[in-house]
């Protein structure tokens, strides 16, 4: 078996094993090295968002996933702590591309993709421990010796998620947003309430969300967000599941609808501080997904944006024969949508989580703006980072101070 490939990509979930498949769908060898032997629930993103959907079908993922592991969903209902029922969201009617929410079981998502990035001719080894990357102009991938290597390529793309280590050995900087919320999430059924909608509970004047977000068969996976200072302990594990069920309620979610749940997976819980890697590529190696940026999970859009990467990404390295350029490339576009993403969600954060009397004053004038216009709001589901991001769009939302 040879150790060179064109590509080499360090982790094998939903950003890497669809960049496997679709640069070898194009021709590349792909070498995938995926540490798993056997996937398994851990909390993680399940949804991907109206503007990701547009991404996975023009990655050719969309109809595989749905197919097989995939959860449609049209109508989102978002409802405010203490306000009147609200109304809810047709997706399909209401975004630019016309699309649903895309939800579907982590570990069942990572085994299909896996599957098709291999019938596309991408090599794929499991169990396989990386244990350190060395930039340069031909990059090497060393795992344990045991399990062969080292391997070299034109390009190693690091897809190894938030704590990455492909970070580390490529030296990147990374930057980071000041401590904020945690989230605490668990798949459950036995909920008392249709599976057609994903539902948002917020009550701003704690910092507090909760979202049930359907998987079809009668599960959900559910989410608390809250601040830590809120919470004497983290929620996490089997005996905190009454605690994170109080917290549920406590963000908004009808105390009936959640009177005969069960955990059917493990709970886990996690802080939501985003933190990035500026122009995520140099010297051979190149940061896809949560390894180049991870966004606040309160709003969903990780696996949306690491879609968007993977888009970007493949259609620079099949179209630009200087790979070095086309990573370049790739970098500066990521800084620019990650950019316009992590701006829009910081405003977000300001309308519905942030505590204090400043926080309460900004959100009652913009309440009352967008009461009036509600398009004021940016659709960050529907179109994530192709939002206006200026300050114009700010005072839009906030009105001037």
């Amino acid at each position: 078996m040879t150790n060179d490939y064109d590509v080499i990509i360090v982790g094998g979930g939903l950003a890497g094993s669809t960049l496997a498949g679709s640069l070898a769908g194009n021709g590349a060898r792909v070498l995938v090295l995926e540490r798993e032997r056997a996937f398994r629930d851990r909390v993680r993103g399940e949804l991907v968002q109206p503007w990701g959907a547009v991404e996975a079908r023009s990655l050719g993922i969309y109809d595989l996933l749905k197919q097989t592991c995939g959860y449609e969903v049209r109508w989102r209902l978002s409802q405010i702590y203490g306000a009147p029922p609200a109304e809810p969201r047709d997706l399909i009617a209401t975004t630019p591309h016309r699309a649903g929410s895309l939800h579907f079981p982590h570990p069942d998502m990572q085994e299909v993709l896996l599957d098709a990035c291999v019938r596309a001719g991408a090599t794929v080894q499991r169990g396989v421990r990386v244990v350190k990357v060395v930039p340069g102009s031909k990059p090497a991938v060393y795992v344990d010796p045991d399990q062969g290597g080292p391997f070299y390529a034109r390009l190693v793309v690091g897809a190894d998620g938030r704590t990455s280590s492909c970070r580390k050995w490529g030296r990147f900087p990374v930057q980071r947003d000041p401590e904020g919320m945690q989230i605490a999430g668990v798949v459950v059924t036995g909920v008392a309430t249709p599976e057609d909608a994903v539902r948002i509970f917020i009550n701003p004047a704690r910092g507090e969300v909760a979202l049930l977000i359907p998987l079809g068969g009668g599960r959900f996976r559910s989410y608390a967000g809250y601040y830590p200072e809120e919470r004497r302990s983290r929620l996490s594990g089997p005996e905190a599941l009454s605690d994170f069920l109080e917290a549920c309620v406590s963000a908004g979610v009808p105390p009936e609808a959640l009177s005969t749940v069960q955990a059917a997976g493990p709970l886990a819980s996690f802080d939501c501080t985003e933190n990035w890697v500026p122009h995520p590529y140099q010297a051979g190696v190149v940061l896809v997904g949560d390894a180049a940026a991870v966004s606040n999970p309160v709003f969903g859009c990780g696996l949306s944006l690491a879609l968007r990467d993977v888009r970007v990404l493949s259609s620079l390295l099949t179209s630009e024969p200087d790979w070095n350029k086309a990573a370049d490339a790739y970098a500066e576009e990521h800084d620019r949508y990650f950019g316009t993403l992590h701006r829009l969600l910081g405003w977000m954060i300001q309308l519905f989580y942030e505590r204090g009397q400043q926080a309460a004053d900004l959100r009652k004038r913009a309440f009352a703006r967008l009461a009036e216009d509600p398009a004021r709001a940016p659709d960050f589901a529907g179109l994530g980072p192709d939002c206006p991001s200026d300050q114009a769009a700010y005072y839009n939302l906030f009105g001037e101070a």
